[in-house]
């Protein structure tokens, strides 16, 4: 089952890069917080049908639970915002990279001190060198991509 949630979850990963990859076409074209509101308008439209045919009914409703929990919610606007504009400029490798960094960093600050009712797990030396490999990737990603800008705009 861990395996399926890893395929699950990377396969998540794509769709996200496939997302802002159009995001940022879309932005540049019609604007971005109009593709940003298309981007959650659509989304929200999807969930409300799986809710309504798939998702089995729960004693506790989202009114029920800690307001701050909903903040989740508004979390992803500025996501969505930032990389519709970030693609466009730097491109989807670079911004999903970013992205990917930014992840990590948080996702080991919450595991570590167990921020946000999630269980705690420390920080080990193994997740320490996979962030230092991440940053690693990004700057070589960025390297390579400042490289061939050149090279396209001196030809």
């Amino acid at each position: 089952m861990i395996l399926v949630m890893i395929l699950l979850s990377v396969l998540g990963g794509a769709t996200l890069s496939v997302q802002a990859a159009i995001n940022g076409t879309l932005g540049a074209k019609v604007g971005v917080l109009r593709s940003a509101f298309l981007t959650f308008s659509l989304g929200a439209l999807v969930s409300l049908l799986l809710i309504l045919y798939f998702e089995p009914a729960r004693e506790i409703t989202l009114m029920d639970v800690p307001k701050w929990q909903l903040l989740g919610a508004m979390l992803g606007v500025p996501y969505i915002v930032i990389m519709v504009l970030a693609v466009g400029r730097i491109g989807t490798a670079i911004a999903t990279v970013a992205v990917i960094f930014g992840q990590l960093c948080m996702s080991m600050l919450i595991d570590h001190f167990g921020w946000l009712h999630n269980a705690a797990i420390p920080v080990s030396a193994n997740r320490i060198i996979a962030m230092l490999c991440l940053g690693l990737a990004l700057f070589f990603i960025y390297r390579g991509s400042r490289r061939k800008v050149k090279i396209q705009s001196v030809t």
